[in-house]
């Protein structure tokens, strides 16, 4: 059997089973464009190991991918339509691991004045500005900002409806008033919608505003803004960290207010949605910021003063 054909039929029985399946999809389409029209039997461990490897260092998506593929080999072996898994039997040693990109202040400000029309071409500025905003002043994840409808923004209240978000989770998300003010403007002069639209943001002739289109616009504010990670370095800042940056800046001004941070993160977990403080810790990265709050924290209980 075509490899293309198992592809599809494994992700319509996941998807089937309730299974959201997007990165994995992704993942599977990209191994079947990888491979051509072979069929299952034709594909080489060399050829499986090159699509593994990419053209850089081993990263944690490498693992990504050999899991989602040792899942389709399983699904194909059950079935008759493979008689073996060329998938490498031991996983290779990630050299580094990932580490997100924390905003300074000064940078986001950059990114913010970096956006023009010549750069936001697919959208317009107040469309992009919105976004980067709802990004990091309500923690969302990109693909929650774009699927925000119209129902789901509630100015007057000050708060976000984030429906299905990941693992088919929802929530509310209260905003200040800052923000509040932005999406109000924003909903007044924005694209009229086409019709089956109903996202809160859209694009210019009113469509939904896609991921690709939001990367790669970022991409062109970021060039501009001239924020940007040292020399040699291999990714690069993106949008998702304006999610992280937003809740190492939470932590610095906790501690720099003297208020008891670890009540307050319990509060910045169910805020961004997590299901407990293990996935909250890893948004957190010690900015040298955060290192001195920190550090002058300890220091005044070490020497039996209060943390206020």
């Amino acid at each position: 059997m075509k490899l293309r054909q198992v592809i599809k039929r494994y992700i319509t029985l996941k998807q089937s089973l309730g299974f959201r399946f997007g990165a994995e999809t992704r993942i599977l389409d990209g191994f079947g464009k990888a491979m051509g029209k072979a069929s299952m039997g034709q594909i080489s461990p060399v050829a499986v190991r090159t699509y593994l490897d990419g053209d850089g260092p081993v990263t944690p998506y490498w693992m990504r991918k050999w899991g989602t593929l040792r899942g389709l080999y399983r699904f194909a072996l059950a079935r008759g339509w493979a008689r073996r898994c060329p998938l490498p039997l031991i996983a290779p040693k990630v050299a580094v691991a990932f580490t997100p990109y924390i905003y300074s202040q000064p940078e986001l400000r950059r990114l913010l004045q970096a956006v023009t029309p010549e750069r936001t071409k697919g959208l317009s500025p107040q469309t992009m500005r919105t976004l980067l905003l709802l990004l990091y002043g309500a923690g969302l994840r990109l693909g929650e900002a774009l699927k925000l409808e119209q129902a789901d923004v509630n100015v007057k209240e000050r708060l976000l409806h984030v429906r299905q978000s990941k693992f088919f989770k929802s929530r509310l998300v209260p905003i200040g008033p800052k923000l509040a003010r932005v999406l109000e403007d924003y909903e007044t002069g924005r694209p009229a919608g086409d019709g089956s639209n109903q996202r809160f943001l859209r694009a210019n002739k009113g469509a939904p505003v896609s991921h690709a289109t939001a990367e790669r616009i970022f991409r062109a504010l970021r060039l501009a803004a001239d924020v940007k990670r040292p020399e040699g370095s291999r990714y690069q800042p993106r949008l998702h960290d304006l999610r992280h940056s937003m809740a190492t800046h939470c932590l610095v001004n906790w501690y720099r207010q003297g208020a008891d941070v670890q009540a307050l993160l319990v509060n910045l977990s169910v805020y961004l949605g997590h299901a407990g403080l293990s996935g909250t810790q890893k948004y957190l990265a010690l900015t040298p910021d955060l290192r001195t709050q920190a550090s002058a924290r300890f220091a005044c209980y070490a020497l039996g003063g209060s943390h206020e």
